[in-house]
């Protein structure tokens, strides 16, 4: 597969105007082919292996909230980076989360080819898939090169998306502590 992509690579590079045989770009095709699978490595993760049976019974029913976990996506659209951090919420049920999972989750979802709105939304779907939590809140706070870089190229853009589902949809005054909290 490596060398599928690597000779696409060397096609567009080529394509472009430029000699893929020059010294610097010599072998760019091989580095952009392993870079493009390591960005799009969550297409061949699943839930289950990233949570590996790591939920466990617990007490807990307060909200538990993990932020600022970070996170690199590709859009779907332009194929560029989007980078930014995501807050994840819930409200457990008799079982909590490994604290680690809720970044492999984030990855493994962000690893593949996205718009940030359906991100935001797996994410929050399998995090209640998972634990089976009374209600999930996500928020991700992104910025995205394909706004940065080309077309309109503003700079100082972002964009936040948020989901949330049972408790926070339905209490305002759970939603508001949330979004108190990652404030």
């Amino acid at each position: 597969m490596t060398d599928d992509l690597a000779q696409h690579y060397r096609q567009i590079i080529s394509a472009l105007g430029e000699n893929p045989d020059r010294e610097g770009l010599r072998d760019t095709p091989k580095r952009a082919a392993k870079a493009m699978q390591f960005l799009n490595a969550g297409y061949h993760q699943s839930l289950e292996e990233i949570v590996n049976g790591a939920v466990f019974e617990s007490q807990t029913d307060e909200m538990v909230l993990v932020k600022d976990i970070e996170l690199y996506s590709m859009c779907e659209h332009h194929l560029l980076p989007f980078i930014g951090k995501c807050h994840i919420a819930y409200l457990p049920s008799g079982r909590v989360l490994g604290l680690s999972k809720f970044a492999r989750i984030v990855d493994m979802y962000a690893r593949r080819m996205q718009i940030q709105e359906n991100l935001t939304r797996e994410i929050a779907e399998a995090v209640q898939q998972v634990t089976q939590a009374r209600g999930v809140a996500v928020v991700i706070e992104a910025r995205h090169l394909c706004m940065m870089m080309r077309g309109v190229e503003k700079q100082n853009s972002s964009m936040t998306s948020s989901v949330m589902l049972g408790g926070f949809r339905s209490s305002q005054a759970t939603r508001q502590e949330f979004l108190t909290l990652i404030n």
